[in-house]
């Protein structure tokens, strides 16, 4: 469920709390703990008395949790009522009904979960699944905004079929969506208040209407970047050459497909970001005149010779343009053995603070890799080899160092 490139371990030994109430959508909460405990969290697990005609303890159990407690009033755990599993740093509810959200908003403790929440004074997350004609009425609009207002943050629920038939508003969000709602609440919000410009991807220069110039870039390392510094309290915005990634719903991502389109979108919402990170794979050149239709085989001669002209250059572009509150990131790719140098010379022709810099042609890491192998270099050329890490971890580690420069 959750991508290797998305796999951030900070959230190992992190303390998270998930009460399950009466929905069809229970059975989803599973999946939810199985990635959890997959990474080494502290899952700690509430049912409601409806919860249980879904999902069992023993079930649970068997996913590695570490507790589960079903009952508001139990001999071996007084106090259950008050303290769900073992000081969790985030409380999430999933499936949340209307009737938990109603109890919740107005303070009604008369069941587990909601003693529970009352009592909770860390950060509290719900994640809405009921009937599409339940979830829009006035009463349960009105509970939400409620909840809000009190800093529970409320995960929207999706548009689509459910179980009673109906269509609508009403889904469980995808797990994803909650997961990385979890992980935000454990992390800290270092990059609060920044707004952070990625651009990520391969850019594709056309040669006819279906040929094209490009790269295998897969946009992994971008999505992490982008994730990790959103998980961190930063608005991002990702410029995306064509990729198949996931990237958090509150991250906005816009699509284009040439060097030109990209050199366009970074240069006008550059001015109004604190941070740029370009770690995108631009083609450095295009066809010079591309054809209007396909290119045919027949009656050509045994050779194609195709004329390429430089595309503009976004990161030296950027770097001309960039102000002294602004910081600007870099990526270096490289193939020769002098790469630290080369990188170093990268960096100053640019005006950037920061170069990343890897291999490529490094076994198992770099392109479609969901690892990478690379060194950060400031613009005082102290240079930190973080040798071979998942994307994810290589992303958090960039973020700790820019967000302390």
């Amino acid at each position: 469920m959750i991508p290797k490139y998305l796999d951030f371990s900070y959230i190992k030994g992190k303390g998270v709390h998930i009460g399950v109430t009466g929905s069809i959508a229970a059975y989803k909460s599973l999946d939810l703990m199985r990635e959890l405990v997959k990474r080494e969290a502290k899952v700690s697990v509430s049912l409601s008395q409806a919860a249980l005609k879904f999902i069992t303890p023993i079930t649970i159990k068997g996913l590695g949790v570490e507790s589960v407690t079903t009952d508001m009033f139990s001999l071996d755990s007084l106090y259950s009522h008050l303290y769900p599993g073992y000081d969790p740093e985030v409380f999430a509810i999933v499936p949340a009904t209307a009737n938990i959200m109603a109890k919740i908003a107005n303070g009604i403790a008369d069941d587990l979960i909601s003693s529970q929440a009352l009592a909770f004074d860390k950060q509290i997350i719900v994640a809405p699944a009921m009937n599409p004609r339940m979830f829009n009425a006035r009463p349960t609009i009105d509970n939400l905004q409620k909840l809000r207002n009190y800093g529970i943050k409320v995960v929207e629920p999706d548009v689509g079929g459910v179980a009673c038939g109906e269509y609508g508003k009403g889904r469980l969000a995808d797990l994803r969506e909650i997961y990385f709602q979890i992980l935000k609440s454990l992390a800290p919000q270092d990059l609060a208040g920044r707004k952070i410009l990625i651009t990520m991807g391969p850019t594709r220069e056309f040669f006819d209407p279906v040929r094209f110039w490009s790269n295998p870039s897969s946009g992994k390392m971008g999505a992490a970047l982008a994730t990790a510094a959103w998980l961190r309290g930063a608005r991002v915005t990702c410029i995306s050459g064509d990729t198949d990634v996931w990237l958090p719903s509150e991250i906005t991502k816009i699509d284009v497909t040439s060097a030109q389109d990209m050199f366009e979108v970074a240069t006008e919402l550059w001015p109004d970001h604190n941070i740029g990170c370009l770690c995108a794979a631009v083609c450095d050149f295009r066809p010079k005149n591309r054809l209007t239709q396909k290119f045919k085989k027949e009656g050509a001669s045994n050779r194609l010779l195709v004329e390429f002209e430089k595309n503009p250059d976004i990161l030296k572009t950027l770097g001309q343009k960039k102000n002294q509150d602004q910081k600007l990131i870099g990526f270096a790719a490289e193939t020769e053995d002098n790469f630290i140098e080369l990188a170093k010379e990268k960096m100053a022709r640019k005006n950037l603070d920061f170069i990343v810099v890897n291999q490529i042609n490094h076994k198992n890491t770099g392109f479609k890799s969901d690892k990478n192998s690379v060194v950060i270099i400031d613009k005082m050329a102290n240079a930190v080899d973080l040798g071979t890490m998942l994307k994810a971890d290589i992303a958090w580690e960039i973020w700790n160092r820019v967000s302390t420069s």
